[in-house]
């Protein structure tokens, strides 16, 4: 079983941008030291629900300032970007940080973020498998030309080629976020392992990695990669002496963040959102994941895992919304949880 965190850099109410990103890569810094496996980074725009607007970016930080813990994007917003800028990006990492790079990438939302971006509502609802297939293109291919609907472009050579790596790993691992049948279909017929939400539970997990096999082996997918795609599982962790104390922690700091943070999104063509409750989703999660005494949360991983058939976790461990209790979390994680999945 593989742990690793989950930031998002999130501005809790009454906390500067500053704060939330100090935050967050000070919490990327002691999951290192805690023995955990990946930072995974999230990117948002304009919101505080993230402070992070480009993970790509970030993770080039966090992989100079670290010397073992992979760091992965969840997600580069595939919609806003250009997928070749974005693989040259991730190849230019991955050989300068000796293959410690994992790139998550996703459709996003039908956000404002596409009208100041240039990319259009159309690069959401129907440009990203485009998008996709150029990318994973880029990370393969010693040459790369394009003649699609959103990308047309002569035949170049890949500069750096992440094959040039001095690893045995010939490129960054591609994976997608995966939120509908639609897209596991998609991920499942390029033999892409998955990036699944905070959002849901372990049943409706193991019903998407079963579509997702049955998906991948329709479309002759080797049998190999199919039976060793890893998949990651995203979660929430907070580990107390008592699980009264862990719920409460979250339940006073989360949903005042959720609130701003999800309040703040603005929809590119004004379409209606349906919020959830704050408190009621910050209680869903704390009775889905890892929240809990040690023992507990232990407990709750290796029986997600065997319900599921995942072995990779992004679990947030900034639900406090406080830097010290943070850095405590992580530290707990690494010493009183991990070693009981060993």
């Amino acid at each position: 079983m593989r742990v690793g965190s989950f930031v998002l850099a999130a501005q809790f109410p009454g906390q500067g941008q500053g704060e939330a990103l100090h935050r967050a890569v000070r919490s990327a810094e002691v999951a290192e030291e805690a023995g955990l496996d990946t930072v995974w980074l999230a990117e948002h725009h304009f919101v505080p629900y993230g402070t992070c607007p480009s993970a790509i970016t970030l993770a080039a930080l966090l992989l100079g300032r670290t010397r073992r813990i992979r760091v992965g994007t969840a997600v580069s917003v595939l919609p806003t970007v250009h997928p070749v800028a974005l693989g040259e990006q991730a190849a230019l990492l991955h050989i300068a940080s000796g293959g410690r790079l994992s790139l998550g990438v996703g459709r996003g939302g039908p956000w404002v973020d596409l009208e100041v971006f240039g990319s259009g509502l159309r690069a959401y609802e129907t440009g990203f498998p485009e998008s996709l297939d150029l990318l994973v293109r880029w990370l393969r291919d010693p040459s790369v030309a394009a003649t699609g609907e959103r990308f047309n472009f002569r035949e170049v050579p890949v500069v750096p080629r992440p094959a040039e790596s001095l690893t045995d790993s010939e490129g960054p691992e591609v994976l997608v976020a995966c939120t509908s049948p639609a897209t596991v279909r998609m991920a499942a017929e390029r033999g892409l392992p998955m990036l699944l939400g905070m959002h849901v539970g372990d049943q409706e997990k193991a019903d998407m990695v079963a579509q997702w096999r049955t998906y991948a082996r329709a479309a002759g997918v080797d049998g190999d990669v199919v039976a060793g795609a890893g998949h990651v599982s995203a979660g929430v962790c907070q580990i107390a002496d008592r699980h009264g104390d862990a719920v409460e922690a979250l339940t006073k700091a989360m949903p005042g963040w959720l609130k701003q943070g999800l309040d703040a999104h603005m929809t590119v063509d004004g379409r209606a959102r349906t919020m959830r409750d704050p408190l009621a989703y910050t209680e869903l999660l704390c009775g889905l994941h890892p929240v809990g005494t040690p023992r507990l949360c232990a407990d709750r991983l290796m029986a997600a895992s065997e319900r599921t058939g995942i072995a990779r976790f992004a679990l947030l461990v900034e639900g406090s919304g406080d830097l010290a209790a943070t850095e405590d979390n992580v530290r707990r994680l690494g010493a009183e949880v991990l070693p009981r999945l060993r």
